[in-house]
């Protein structure tokens, strides 16, 4: 559901929070401007409500079929895709080269979250090709990227990921599908994938598989992993689609939500790919398609959150339960105390979880186009620490949202009369799929603490100080208490990490077993620190999103700060509960 308010919300992230107006001073994107962003979101906005959202229960109701071997989508979904694409909505934050618009990812990806909200089925078919284009701008070679990325960019042919295996799920070191040289440059690839979203379909007229497999001489594990380019037709002398290659969906998995959305067993019989990148590196140009990917379903939780909140919002001032106090007659719900703390709770986290993406968007803008290396370094470290908090923190927002959308409907909730159900259902899966939340959890305790010799996160950590001695200067008495809470939740956020650094890596279990509170825990100090930056700035520039952004900042302080020391407590079970002790427990 796409409300006025909730164009409104975006609007003033990306314009209070996330100072998107300051790209308009650089170079790194000259077709950007600060009066885009109005605009932009609006029409993203119709195509949402208008075109995307009326096919969101059928296509829940009907589904995508496999006929004859052939996948063919949910009625309405061709025909909206032709308008995706005759938008150009594909093609906002590619390079003009590749018949891109030249547009910042922070400008982008506002507009999937509306398609998201909106439709969460179909919006996962572009969200594959987005990480298919970004690894063929980093690894493909100058012919693939002439050949493929125009037609990619502009919507023309979609991209898949072939990752996954019936014996290798998050384990893609255990993959076994080959590929043999056949002699010409080209490999022949065989082996099943499993759980690849959107893999075949009738929306355009050429898929192009981006496939994980394994050379003949490749050494096991990880480190023999290279990835293949393989299109579902290949193409002929003038690079249209021709002949078919190898690669079927024999299969589409039954799902507990985004039905729409074919999830396909994908069989390479001999397909013939052509390598992306060097040969056993295809780890490498994996992380840059699973990165894209983890932004992008980060943004499917704050999507999700939004479309749970505007639905629960919606019923609780049509509902009449109850009476209040000194007043005669029902009270529509959205009067009782209870159903308020729930709504506040869902509109507050909903922006927070965008504040995160929109921000690690942003970084990665500054990382990839910054001409300053000071602030390339700073952006860089950045995007990587925030990826996997965008990704799980703002998909498990995502699932709490829309189970509390289904408690403020009550039994009508439960039943499948009601939107609610089913964006529980859909949002259920953003927690797992590109990396579940506890291998984001991992990454960052792991990988994204050390990094730099822990100064990457020790930077973040003093840019939140300053924000909260900022907010502790304020002359808003609201701002002021909320600088408090800030600065000590970030006092806890530091000595977290410094329990982690000091139990790592000789002390790794230990450390694992409290990287998800971890991770929980700096969600919710990032996102006060970017709400109640964002309140301060509406205010100096005299906006009237100040106000709530003040409000809704208190309340997070409370409501979500006051749990950082006891998670504290949680990032340091596992020396207290040790693994020999956690598996007789289990046993």
């Amino acid at each position: 559901m796409i409300t006025a308010k909730t164009l409104e919300d975006v609007i003033s992230t990306l314009s209070h929070v996330t100072r998107i107006d300051e790209f308009s001073a650089t170079s790194s994107f000259p077709e950007f401007d600060q009066e885009l962003v109005r605009p932009i979101i609006e029409e993203a906005g119709r195509l949402a409500s208008e075109v995307l959202a009326p096919l969101n229960r059928t296509g829940d109701e009907h589904g995508a079929k496999l006929v004859d071997g052939d996948v063919i989508a949910a009625p309405g979904f061709k025909e909206a895709y032709d308008a995706f694409r005759e938008g150009g909505w594909m093609s906002l934050a590619f390079p003009e080269e590749y018949s891109g618009q030249g547009l910042p990812q922070t400008m982008a990806l506002p507009v999937m979250e509306l398609i998201q909200a909106a439709n969460m089925s179909f919006s996962l078919c572009p969200m594959l090709s987005f990480g298919a284009i970004e690894a063929l701008m980093a690894h493909g070679t100058d012919e693939q990227k002439t050949t493929y990325l125009p037609k990619l960019v502009s919507g023309e042919w979609t991209g898949t990921m072939n990752l996954t295996e019936p014996q290798a799920g998050s384990d893609v070191g255990a993959l076994k599908t080959k590929a043999e040289p056949i002699g010409d440059g080209s490999y022949a690839i065989t082996g099943q994938k499993i759980f690849i979203t959107w893999g075949d379909h009738d929306l355009t007229d050429n898929i192009i598989h981006l496939v994980l497999a394994r050379l003949p001489d490749a050494p096991a594990g990880s480190k023999g992993i290279s990835l293949f380019l393989c299109p579902k037709f290949l193409l002929d002398d003038a690079g249209e689609p021709g002949e078919r290659n190898g690669a079927r969906c024999i299969g589409l998995e039954q799902k507990m939500g985004i039905h729409a959305s074919p999830t396909c067993v994908m069989e390479f019989d001999g397909a013939k790919g052509w390598m992306i990148g060097e040969p056993n590196k295809g780890l490498a140009a994996m992380f840059t398609m699973m990165n894209s990917a983890r932004l992008q379903v980060g943004i499917q939780g704050v999507a999700q959150s939004e479309a749970a909140y505007q639905a629960a919002r919606q019923y609780a001032d049509e509902r009449l339960q109850g009476r209040r106090p000194g007043e005669a007659g029902a009270a529509a719900i959205v009067r009782h105390a209870d159903v308020q703390n729930m709504l506040l709770n869902m509109r507050a986290k909903t922006l927070t979880a965008r504040a995160i993406c929109y921000e690690c968007a942003r970084a990665g803008d500054v990382a990839h186009t910054s001409n300053d290396d000071a602030a390339k370094t700073q952006a860089k470290w950045r995007e990587e620490i925030l990826t996997p908090i965008a990704k799980a923190w703002s998909t498990d927002i995502g699932v709490e949202m829309a189970s509390l959308g289904v408690q403020v409907h009550g039994g009508m909730g439960f039943m499948g009369e009601t939107l609610a159900a089913q964006i529980y259902r859909d949002a259920r899966i953003a927690p797992i799929y590109e990396g579940t939340n506890g291998i984001q959890a991992m990454d960052l305790v792991s990988r994204k603490l050390p990094m730099a010799g822990g100064k990457a996160i020790a930077s973040m950590l003093d840019e939140y100080i300053r924000t909260a001695e900022e907010l502790k200067a304020s002359a808003d008495d609201s701002l002021k208490h909320v600088g408090k809470k800030l600065g000590a939740a970030i006092g806890i956020l530091r000595q977290a990490s410094d329990w982690l650094s000091a139990n790592g890596p000789d002390g790794a279990d230990a450390s694992m077993f409290g990287a998800t509170a971890y991770l929980d825990m700096f969600g919710k100090v990032a996102g006060v620190h970017y709400l109640a930056r964002g309140a301060m700035h509406a205010q100096s520039a005299g906006s009237n999103s100040a106000g709530e952004l003040t409000d809704l900042a208190l309340f997070l302080s409370e409501f979500d700060l006051s749990l950082v020391e006891g998670l504290l407590d949680r990032v340091r079970l596992g020396e207290t509960l040790s693994y020999n002790r956690r598996m007789e427990l289990l046993s």
